[in-house]
């Protein structure tokens, strides 16, 4: 039996709550916290789960913390909760930028913590979670950390100084997607499609290349090829999208990206 806290019960929260409970984790060995009383109420109902709006409360029995909320109030929260805690328990931050020195500094000596960048399909069961451990972290923690993740998505561990690059990469990354979807979907529009008739075009080519991706077993420079006959309709649009600098265009997004992920650290 695991006990775990979350606070924050906002969108990554709750997606949070909702993995861990279909993935078979006892509700009732999870509590939430949230400063709106009909939030945590809607939260109880929808989920099984206990909800308070006291955070040291949430935390004094736990194995596993999970910190949801915005990275500018995570500080404060170390320190609101860090004299409820019990010794043996790992934190684990959701919030981007914030380093692991300054999470540990602002929590009892000795408090394992660990760093995880999610990204929002985590609310479909699709995200994609990075962990970096903290010095006190035990290999015992990290697995139990990495297996709760598991229940919205993949995760990975890498070391804390490619954080950035993983915000990039995946933490911000669906943004990227999203945009290129939109764009898509006007240019289907400029074409003489109806809206909603080139919403769900560009959606779910969008949702296949995906899943081609991550099942096929095959590298995207492969995939793309496999579709570029030669002379025909792709091998053109995909030259006027090289002509146009996409490549460039991703490669200074994430720079922009990383940086101000340091930036905000």
């Amino acid at each position: 039996m695991t006990n775990i806290a979350v606070l924050g019960g906002g969108q990554i929260g709750e997606a949070l709550v909702s993995g861990l409970v279909a993935s078979g984790q006892e509700a009732t060995n999870i509590t939430v916290t949230n400063r709106s009383s009909s939030r945590s109420e809607e939260l109880a109902d929808k989920y099984g789960v206990t909800t308070t709006s006291d955070n040291q409360a949430a935390v004094k029995d736990a194995d596993v913390v999970f910190a949801c909320v915005k990275p500018y109030m995570i500080i404060d929260m170390f320190d609101e909760v860090g004299g409820s805690l019990p010794t043996d328990a790992v934190v684990v931050s959701m919030a981007a930028g914030l380093k692991l020195a300054d999470m540990q500094k602002a929590l009892p000596e000795g408090t394992a913590v660990v760093r995880v960048m999610p990204n929002t399909p985590m609310l479909v069961g699709k995200g994609m979670n990075a962990c970096a451990a903290g010095d006190n972290v035990s290999d015992e923690q990290l697995q139990k950390v990495e297996e709760l993740l598991r229940a919205v998505g993949e995760v990975v561990t890498v070391e804390e100084k490619d954080m950035d690059a993983v915000t990039a990469l995946s933490g911000s990354s669906p943004a990227y997607y999203f945009l290129v979807t939109e764009a898509l979907v006007d240019a289907g529009v400029q074409l003489g499609l109806k809206r909603d008739v080139a919403e769900k075009l560009a959606s779910q080519a969008a949702a296949g290349a995906g899943a081609m991706l991550t099942e096929s077993g095959k590298d995207p420079a492969t995939l793309r090829a496999n579709v570029s006959s030669p002379g025909g309709t792709t091998v053109h649009a995909l030259r006027e999208l090289e002509e146009s600098g996409i490549r460039g265009a991703f490669f200074r997004a994430a720079q922009a990206c990383a940086d101000r992920s340091q930036e905000l650290g």
